[in-house]
């Protein structure tokens, strides 16, 4: 027999290996300041890429307004308890009937956290006789959520509509075997490689599949569709959307989450979903702070604009410099190139360190092998200024990668510290 905590500590998975290497600096780094386009890190200034901010409302003098007031008046653990409990407000209700108008469906429901959301919509929404269909790209709650499912399940290929429509033959056969349904599940923005779902196409195999879809669409609610409203807006198929999840955590700048669809729908996931019925209701200052961002989505569109003038002139000048960024058609903005992790933490550090530019660098296992992944998220608090620097100190250190210097940093470092990595 094993002991669990030595199989533990002899295997710490594919992230935990770099752990002595990269803790505190490209795992786990401490930003310091309020949250903007400019932070310090490591006591320096750097021009700052990886908040998911897009709308920049973060510190936008209205919000930390209704965020301030709010809290004096509530605290901030007021409502006590869970929703059904103790902990519902006439203030949840409202920004319920609120979020539901503005994404265009009958009902909403506010979830305390965003990843816990998903992963117990999915667990309330199917039984094991039903079938779960979902895009191998699928962020990490929504694997988790299907992992909970005790029935079957099918992945296709990343947003690849043939591939999906083969695994929906196989998802109705065994539905029909076992008298159950299908769930569709996929995002509305992949939020690694930048990538629309596509969900309208999706929605055009309803004529020749019977399913209902829910979508993940926390990185396109705010900044895709003419109001913000998102994916299904952006494609016009949100009335085919069984059941739109979205985080408060990217265009609002807050945390907690929101689910909406047909009332019924909507009233039978209220009581169902095991990550709300037994944990504490989502507080009061994220709730009323939750409707002031809500009114600035809808009133100041020259916000999301400013947002889109900033994505296009950061992307434009990266493919202009021959830049790989994957055909987004989103705000995410991924800089692909090729080199190995050491490569890619080096490449890091030489941005932060050498040019002020902080980047979230992406590596094996959750891109392939071989594969450096820079995810740069513009904003609408960004500047030209910021943006010009940051392309210029790309130029740069494509440079020195294409020209083998980080190779040969490599090769250094792997012998000086005698380090072995998995991946290599």
């Amino acid at each position: 027999m094993t002991d669990i905590f030595d199989r533990l500590r002899g295997n710490p998975g594919p992230l935990g290996q770099f752990a002595d290497y990269a803790e505190g600096y490209f795992v786990f780094p401490k930003l310091e300041g309020p949250i903007g386009p400019r932070m310090r890190f490591q006591g320096r200034e750097v021009i700052f890429w990886s908040a998911n901010d897009y709308l920049g409302l973060c510190n936008h003098p209205e919000v930390l307004e209704a965020d301030a007031k709010a809290a004096a008046q509530y605290g901030m653990f007021y409502p006590m308890g869970a929703r059904a409990m103790s902990g519902e407000t006439e203030e949840h209700q409202q920004l319920e009937r609120e979020l539901a108008e503005f994404v265009d469906k009958e009902a909403a429901y506010l979830l305390n956290f965003g990843y816990q959301g998903m992963v117990s919509t999915i667990d309330a929404l199917v039984g094991r006789h039903d079938v779960i269909v979902y895009d191998s790209d699928s962020h990490a709650c929504i694997v988790d959520g299907v992992r909970l499912h005790m029935g079957k399940s099918f992945t296709y290929k990343h947003n690849d509509i043939e591939s999906l429509e083969k695994n929906l033959v196989r998802a109705t056969k065994v539905a029909q075997e076992q008298g159950g349904g299908i769930l569709v599940v996929t995002e509305g923005v992949f939020g690694m490689r930048g990538l629309q779902g596509k969900i309208k196409e999706i929605c055009d195999l309803k004529s020749k599949y019977s399913f209902r879809l829910l979508v993940d669409d926390a990185h396109g609610f705010g900044t895709l569709g003419k109001t913000g409203a998102g994916v299904g807006e952006e494609q016009d198929c949100q009335d085919q959307i069984d059941v739109y999840f979205s985080t408060f955590a990217k265009s609002m700048a807050g945390f907690g989450a929101f689910i909406a669809g047909d009332a019924d729908i909507i009233r039978i996931l209220k009581y169902n979903l095991r990550s709300q019925i037994f944990a504490k209701s989502l507080t009061m200052p994220m709730v009323i702070g939750g409707l002031k961002r809500l009114d600035l989505l809808r009133t100041r569109p020259e916000i999301k604009a400013k947002l889109w003038e900033n994505v296009h002139k950061l992307q434009n000048g990266l493919v202009e410099r021959g830049f790989n960024i994957g055909g987004s058609n989103t705000c995410v903005t991924p800089v692909m190139m090729e080199g190995s992790t050491v490569e890619a933490t080096l490449l890091s550090r030489d941005l932060r360190e050498n040019f002020g530019i902080f980047t979230s660098v992406v590596i094996y296992p959750v891109i392939p092998k071989g594969m450096i992944l820079l995810r740069l998220i513009p904003t609408a608090s960004h500047t030209d200024s910021e943006i010009n620097e940051t392309l210029a100190a790309f130029e740069e250190i494509q440079k020195k990668l294409v020209s083998g210097f980080y190779k040969e940093q490599e090769k250094k470092l792997l012998e000086e510290k005698n380090l072995q990595f998995k991946d290599r």
